[in-house]
């Protein structure tokens, strides 16, 4: 986990409604992208569901659906990155719940959310370079998690992970294989 990613890569998604590729520059978010190499180079996204859509803000995704996973990656996150390049559409951003939070989650943003991201510290690390058409076709009818909407509640993608969204969520789309590209 220490390896340092390339200054710049590629990763392809591919996704229940298509493939998307997001290009990584280093110099931008330099613990988020090494963090996003070691995870897609190990498989990390692979079947993840893409669990908070949210029409006209950002799609969220990176909670493993296996429990044991989750509770391996609570405890590791990586310290934050100053904010170099902002939350533009289509750019990506690790999630976050207060400083030095981040650890698996990420977000592509579907607007310019610079204004209200960039100040909170969100450091994009990435931006989708081809097929944001696809992240716009993902399905937003589950939106938000509670209090905002009807969504998944995060505590139980944590303790229950792809058997509790299968069962309450079954038409959320999700990533079938995550690789690095050229």
């Amino acid at each position: 986990m220490t390896d340092p990613a390339p200054q710049t890569f590629r990763v392809n998604f591919e996704t229940t409604q298509g493939t998307f590729v997001i290009q990584v520059n280093r110099d931008w978010s330099p613990h988020g992208a090494d963090r996003f190499h070691f995870l897609v180079k190990n498989g990390f996204y692979d079947d993840v569901r893409f669990f908070r859509v949210v029409k006209g803000f950002m799609v969220q995704f990176g909670m493993s659906g296996d429990p044991k996973l989750n509770g391996v990656w609570k405890r590791q996150p990586i310290p934050d990155d100053p904010v170099k390049q902002g939350n533009a559409r289509g750019f990506v951003s690790f999630a976050m719940a207060g400083p030095n939070s981040r650890t698996t989650q990420v977000f592509i943003n579907y607007v310019d959310n610079s204004k209200v991201l960039d100040g909170q510290g969100f450091a994009a690390f990435g931006q989708v370079v081809e097929g944001m058409d696809v992240v716009d076709k993902l399905n937003g009818e589950y939106g938000d998690g509670p209090p905002r909407g009807r969504g998944p509640e995060q505590y139980k993608i944590i303790n229950e992970g792809n058997a509790y969204l299968m069962r309450e969520f079954p038409q959320m789309d999700y990533v079938k294989k995550a690789t690095i590209g050229q």
